[in-house]
């Protein structure tokens, strides 16, 4: 078997409507009429795939799922962030893997931004 990459990233929604408006508003996502849409990776772009233990206090336990976007200028994403009032749920955390930016969606998913 050969992978080459992530297929889909899937979520259920009590609020879809909503949930897609703030994903466009706030990460430039625009979802279609089908409910999804493609991303193409650039070049530089990498797909971590991983697992934290059930106890793991990364991100909230009651969630299976956390999304990872990986974003080229970290600080323009926080400048967008404080223009649309979305707050942080956790403080910046840099090492030596990147910057980490932890916002969280309408119905309490956390999201983490990465700029490598």
């Amino acid at each position: 078997m050969n992978i080459i990459g992530i297929g889909g990233v899937f979520l259920r929604s009590e609020k879809i409507e909503e949930v897609k408006d703030w994903y466009k508003e706030v990460l430039g996502i625009t979802l279609e009429d089908w409910g999804g849409t493609i991303i193409q990776p650039q070049p530089e772009n990498e797909t971590v795939f991983s697992f934290f233990k059930k106890e793991s206090d990364y991100f909230p336990e009651k969630y299976d799922v956390m999304i990872n976007f990986q974003v080229a200028n970290i600080e323009n994403c926080l400048e967008r962030l404080e223009q649309l009032g979305i707050p942080l749920v956790k403080d910046i955390e840099k090492s030596e893997y990147g910057t980490f930016v932890t916002i969280e969606d309408p119905e309490g998913r956390w999201i983490e931004l990465w700029e490598k």
